[in-house]
């Protein structure tokens, strides 16, 4: 931790749990395609070693730290513990990206460059449902979940981003220190609405970049049926509260 760079880098936190078959491949294919950026995991003390081996890789790259959580939070206290820490270093790009291979790393550097580039947009969204964007080998089911998920939250919240659960994202840091993280409270994959609902309010520029969001081959999701009624609930309050304030 005493090597960290910070600065005018970019760092990119993946939280985990359970990803010991992937984080061996997931990391060194980012690295090689992103040489420039540090990576964070945050790890939910998991069974299956992933923080140790984490560690090791940390021990051994400059680019890798980690930080150990004593048990599983959810995803989206993980995120949060992510920023904090990397607002503490001083990164000026701050990433979020799954460590479960979904996400590709030559996604993710397209989105760097429009990140940095002289529009300089408060967040730039990995996106699913824009024109380019597309996912690869997901069941129809998932695929209809996802779409409808992404399609009520954006009518609820009057939002005009297509892909509204996105987890491929690169905040600027200027934008999460005007956040007030300790408010955060979700816990699953509402945590990606929660944020940009948030960033929305500020009036903070978001662009979508298309991405292709490609079905896991190693491992098994952490989705289920309460994270979805998680989602469903909270959004409904949101839209709720948001009806309220405008009458």
């Amino acid at each position: 931790m005493d090597a960290v760079r910070g600065g005018a880098g970019t760092i990119v936190v993946m939280p985990t749990y359970q990803e010991a078959d992937n984080i061996d491949v997931i990391l060194p294919q980012l690295l090689a395609c992103c040489p420039e950026v540090d990576v964070l995991v945050v790890d939910d003390n998991s069974p299956d070693g992933t923080g140790a081996l984490a560690e090791d890789m940390a021990s051994r790259n400059p680019h890798v730290h980690v930080i150990h959580r004593n048990a599983r939070r959810g995803l989206g206290p993980a995120y949060v513990q992510g920023f904090r820490w990397s607002l503490e270093h001083s990164y000026d790009l701050i990433c979020e990206m799954d460590m479960d291979g979904s996400h590709r790393p030559q996604d993710l550097a397209r989105m760097l460059s429009v990140a940095r580039g002289h529009a300089h947009p408060g967040l730039v969204i990995g996106s699913r449902r824009v024109r380019g964007g597309r996912t690869q080998h997901w069941p129809w089911y998932r695929d209809l979940i996802s779409r409808v998920g992404s399609w009520y939250a954006r009518t609820a919240l009057g939002s005009s981003v297509r892909d509204m659960t996105a987890g491929l994202r690169v905040y600027r840091a200027d934008v999460l220190r005007r956040i007030d993280l300790g408010r955060v409270r979700s816990s699953g994959y509402v945590f990606q609405v929660d944020m940009l609902r948030r960033v929305q309010a500020m009036g903070v520029s978001v662009v979508e970049v298309p991405i292709v969001f490609v079905e896991r081959v190693r491992g098994s999701s952490k989705m289920d049926t309460g994270i979805v009624l998680e989602a469903m609930a909270q959004v409904t309050l949101w839209g709720l509260e948001r009806l309220t304030r405008r009458n």
